[in-house]
């Protein structure tokens, strides 16, 4: 999988080339789409993922502490507003410049937080239940109300 975002802020543009395509993959019963750390602030690649049968997002991450905030946010947002399961994995510990807070969460598509790491190393895990999120997605079928294309609107 390539990061489809490269951050130039930190400089990732003048050594990277962005991914040229996103990936989604099945991984036991579940449909996953793998994402890297600055792709998370683009929910329309997210969306696109769903489109593709996605149920599962995973992102890893170097996100750093004075953005933590917005690392659980928006991890918070992916999974509402894909009604999708959200595994994010972040690094934790310090490098030259930055600290990081670990934090690696698991979201269920409600956006509630089903695992959670501080910012020591270590490892989470959470039973993922597909015919929950069948069921969610049926009960409140918002991803149906989505327009087939919005370039064509907009």
């Amino acid at each position: 999988y390539c990061k489809l975002h490269p951050f130039t802020l930190g400089g990732e543009s003048r050594n990277y080339l962005s991914g040229s395509g996103l990936q989604v993959l099945t991984c036991n019963e579940f449909t996953v789409a793998p994402f890297i750390c600055y792709d998370l602030r683009f929910p329309e690649i997210f969306r696109a993922a769903v489109r593709r049968g996605a149920n599962l997002f995973t992102v890893i991450a170097n996100w750093p502490t004075p953005r933590s905030d917005h690392w659980i946010t928006l991890l918070k947002a992916r999974a509402i507003e894909n009604q999708a399961y959200v595994v994010g994995v972040n690094r934790s510990g310090r490098d030259p410049q930055l600290s990081y807070s670990g934090q690696s969460m698991i979201f269920d598509p409600h956006g509630r937080v089903i695992a959670e790491a501080d910012a020591e190393e270590g490892t989470i895990s959470a039973n993922l239940d597909l015919q929950a999120l069948v069921s969610y997605r049926q009960e409140l079928p918002f991803l149906k109300d989505m327009h087939a294309d919005y370039a064509e609107i907009l």
